[in-house]
């Protein structure tokens, strides 16, 4: 705006008026100065994302199907509790990284949501599940954020600004498949966001069957760069560990997990496997009981994660939008 001979104030009056205001029209800003106005009508405009289906599940969450201006379609969901509300956003139109136990991946890679789409699904929802209110981020939508690495960033600093938005950074988290060099770049940033890797296995050899993201940037490699997060953070990094039937599941592999976190701050997060189409199930209760009771005596900081949304197919691992073929958004 200054680059066009406006005064720098009027970015920041735009800004709270997208941000704190909601409003998503130049010409109702009343205090920016008419030319200010003319000149954003000609350059820009408000996408939003249109609404094609959500579906309320029996424990709360919502799961929103999004129309893309490219007929292209993202899922993301809201999940209320007592004291706060958890949104899981989108950072991807399908995913590359094809993890066996996931089904936002199965389809293949489309593109990355651009800055506006990833924001965009922030402020949509907010306005359908008004008057609760979003106060935690969490991108463990469709997509690993790290890959579209540059488009996460902006939007991360744009939800953090504290002329908008204005996240706590503690509020913000993200969920990476674990890749290392993208990794190490979001330490160099500083960022001071909640950090989730998504690890399933201890082992090198069973976590390549499941996740193929690990021959590329194997156990030793990725544990290389979590250390330097626990050595400078005080707050742990965060473990997933879908338990899945017969591969990942049982006391041999509580064992090795254990170890492998061995001098690690940290929290696991357990996460029963959830139902879907593909071939995977979940571990029996005992086994489960055996693997947590393995963790225990190893004095490892653990949680058994009862999912939200699985009657709806919006827990973790069943996100995956209509996007094979294009919608009629």
């Amino acid at each position: 705006m200054v680059e066009s001979g406006l005064p720098s104030f009027a970015a920041a009056q735009v800004f709270s008026w997208v941000y704190q205001k909601g409003v998503h029209d130049f010409e109702k800003m009343t205090n920016v100065s008419k030319k200010a106005q003319g000149f954003l009508k000609e350059k820009f405009y408000f996408s939003k994302l249109k609404l094609l289906k959500n579906e309320v599940s029996r424990d709360g969450t919502t799961k929103f199907l999004f129309g893309l201006e490219d007929k292209f379609a993202i899922e993301s969901v809201f999940i209320p509790e007592e004291t706060r509300g958890t949104f899981c956003v989108s950072s991807q139109v399908g995913c590359k990284y094809s993890c066996k136990f996931c089904m936002s991946g199965q389809k293949g890679f489309k593109r990355n949501l651009t800055v506006a789409e990833i924001v965009g699904q922030f402020l949509r929802v907010a306005e359908l599940v008004a008057p609760l209110k979003i106060t935690n981020i969490v991108f463990m939508g469709i997509g690993e954020p790290l890959d579209n690495f540059n488009n996460v960033v902006k939007a991360i600093k744009i939800l953090m600004e504290p002329l908008g938005i204005g996240l706590g950074r503690r509020k913000v988290s993200i969920s990476t498949c674990g890749l290392a060099p993208e990794l190490k770049k979001i330490y160099d940033l500083k960022l001071g966001i909640k950090l989730s890797v998504s690890l399933h296995s201890a082992d090198n050899e069973i976590r390549s069957k499941i996740m193929p993201v690990n021959k590329k940037y194997p156990l030793p490699e990725l544990f290389k760069v979590i250390k330097t997060f626990d050595r400078d953070d005080r707050y742990p990094v965060i473990f997933e560990y879908v338990l899945i039937k017969g591969v990942n599941s049982s006391k041999a592999d509580a064992i090795k997990l254990a170890r492998f976190l061995s001098g690690v701050s940290c929290k696991v997060n357990l996460i029963p496997y959830n139902d879907s189409s593909l071939n995977e199930k979940a571990p029996d209760d005992r086994i489960i009981e055996e693997f947590i009771e393995v963790l225990k005596k190893k004095r490892v900081f653990y949680t058994l994660r009862k999912s939200r949304g699985e009657d709806i197919s919006a827990a973790c691992g069943q996100l995956r939008a209509l996007w094979g073929e294009k919608t009629d958004a």
